[in-house]
């Protein structure tokens, strides 16, 4: 049973990432909010009706339609994510994204990524920067004032074990009967 939801599961989530990437409209894509509500509710029926395994050739040949009819659309859409993406890596990175970009900064941001130049590049201001390597800062300390040696972290480490109901007497014990439970006369 747990492999069969295992399954299910895996199943349920291949399809869904896979009609949201062809079904990828969002809510400024339409004129109310009406439109966009049965445009969602269309889409989750489909997804349903997919996992579910009902009408599934129906289905299969409404998808490649709206792919077919929509393909423009879909590219722009998946464009779109792509660089809100690499929008926000630059924002967690510490660079300001690029919002305004204009054909002649987009063949250069090409040339820069070694994209040609008509190919999609994410607009970021700036290259990636490496991870920090060597020592981090004790940022707790920093935050109070005080820097620690060994002997002070050992020390407050023991304290906190204790403040929190640890002991070494407990944690003997707890050892001393485990062993003695598993012992069978």
């Amino acid at each position: 049973m747990v492999v069969a939801s295992g399954t299910t599961f895996a199943k349920e989530m291949t399809i869904r990432k896979r009609i949201a990437s062809i079904f990828n409209k969002r809510e400024d894509d339409f004129s109310s909010l009406k439109e966009f509500n049965d445009y969602l509710e269309e889409v989750e029926d489909m997804t349903f009706n997919l996992i579910e395994g009902i009408n599934v050739p129906a289905i299969e040949a409404h998808i490649a339609n709206y792919q077919i009819e929509n393909a423009e659309q879909i590219m722009i859409a998946q464009a779109r994510k792509a660089e809100e993406f690499a929008a926000a890596l630059a924002a967690s990175k510490g660079h300001i994204a690029q919002t305004d970009i204009d054909v002649s900064t987009s063949s250069q941001v090409g040339n820069e990524t070694g994209t040609q130049p008509g190919q999609y590049a994410p607009a970021v201001a700036g290259g990636l920067q490496p991870r920090p390597t060597g020592v981090q800062p004790n940022l707790i300390g920093e935050m109070f004032g005080y820097d620690d040696d060994e002997e002070t972290r050992k020390l407050r480490a023991e304290r906190g074990g204790r403040a929190g109901g640890w002991s070494v007497e407990l944690s003997k014990k707890r050892t001393l009967e485990e062993a003695m439970s598993s012992i069978w006369i």
